[in-house]
């Protein structure tokens, strides 16, 4: 596509950075990846960080660490990619959804808490919360957080798309509203690692945890002075895990990116600005974003009359080469979901949403003429 709805923004710095690894003595378990963590919680707020091979991993072993698992529940939003959903049924719990707001596209704190006071009756309460904070603009997480005060559930911020944003003035991945916080570093997110992801905490216990878990389940710290006895090759298996670790390249992209972050997110609500003022005519409904919340416009996703209107502009702007796209289909109308049991008409506020909804592109690579002709192209297709 000529202009992408998303893209990464490389700079020799960052190639620089990458190629000093290269010519090094580590590709991988390295001090890059131990740099990472520490300088991205320091950015957010928070105290621990562990970085791995993917959101998606990063996910994962923030369930594991929290003990989700068969006859558990893990409740998130039907608006999201489906990994959110998918590390729940890979812990073996069983996963819900919560319908969305229809203003912010954010899990509802309201029909959560409907949901929850149901559920509290059938003794079918979430152990999970996971509250997707789509297109960079952070959830209601105080009102989630004094529900999960009230029932008993963890909460996992999937903060995917939303490095570099901030609610009620605190960086999200500051934890304080959660137990973890994840995030993203693919390509098309704020700050990339090329793929990669990072899970952050307040918790030294689900840290360890969650490093156990992301690195075969084997330790190699020495407790006792019979571990030191035993040689400096010892190690031991504590869990079952998995290779989900980032490697050193991934790493000293990360660091070299992080330091362009709120630049990054500077540019992106320029663009979201001239966006704002620029479409206001148009018989489309723009992103709403609420006081509490600087988001980091991941996404800008507008929304048009119909279905129809919707499938004739998208393919209208990809004839002009302008890469729109549509963020998400509702996770529980896919197949896989569908097969446990969802349908259409479950979760209504998501659904209508889907049905008009086309991304536009926003990202810092764009230029003034780039925008420009995404802005033209927009008005030409729509009328």
């Amino acid at each position: 596509m000529k202009i992408p709805y998303g893209r990464q923004s490389i700079s020799q710095s960052d190639i620089d950075e990458v190629v000093k690894v290269l010519e090094s003595d580590f590709l991988t378990q390295g001090p890059n990846a131990t740099a990472f963590e520490a300088n991205i919680v320091q950015y957010c707020g928070a105290q621990y960080g562990v970085a791995v091979n993917s959101a998606t991993s990063a996910l994962h072993i923030a369930c594991l660490a929290l003990g989700l698992g068969k006859d558990d529940w893990l409740w998130t939003s039907p608006i999201t990619f489906v990994a959110s959903a998918n590390v729940g049924r890979l812990c073996g719990a069983q996963v819900d959804f919560v319908d969305i707001d229809s203003q912010t596209y954010n899990l509802c704190p309201l029909v959560l808490e409907e949901k929850l006071k149901k559920a509290q009756q059938q003794n079918k309460l979430p152990k999970v919360v996971m509250p997707v904070h789509f297109g960079g603009q952070s959830c209601d997480m105080q009102a989630i957080y004094q529900l999960s005060k009230k029932y008993g559930f963890y909460i996992i911020e999937d903060a995917s798309h939303a490095i570099g944003a901030s609610y009620l003035e605190t960086k999200v991945g500051s934890c304080r509203f959660s137990d973890i916080t994840v995030f993203s570093f693919h390509p098309v997110k704020i700050i990339t690692t090329g793929e990669g992801g990072l899970a952050a905490t307040n918790d030294s216990d689900l840290a360890n945890k969650m490093r156990l878990y992301g690195s075969h389940g084997i330790s190699r710290t020495f407790n006792n002075q019979e571990d030191v006895l035993r040689g400096g090759w010892f190690y031991e298996q504590i869990e079952l895990g998995l290779n989900y670790r980032m490697t050193e390249m991934q790493a000293a992209l990360g660091l070299s990116q992080l330091t362009r972050l709120d630049e990054f997110v500077k540019r992106r609500h320029e663009i979201a600005h001239i966006y704002y003022s620029q479409l206001q005519t148009l018989p489309v409904v723009l992103p709403k974003q609420i006081s509490d919340s600087h988001s980091s416009f991941h996404l800008y996703p507008i929304q048009l009359l119909d279905e129809e209107q919707r499938r004739d502009v998208f393919n209208r702007m990809r004839a002009k080469q302008i890469g729109v796209h549509v963020h998400y289909i509702p996770v529980h109308t896919q197949p896989y979901y569908q097969q446990q049991g969802f349908k259409w008409g479950d979760f209504p506020n998501a659904e209508n949403y889907y049905k008009k909804a086309l991304s536009i592109p926003i990202h810092q690579s764009m230029t003034d003429e780039n925008l420009l002709t995404v802005i033209q192209s927009l008005k030409e297709c729509i009328q």
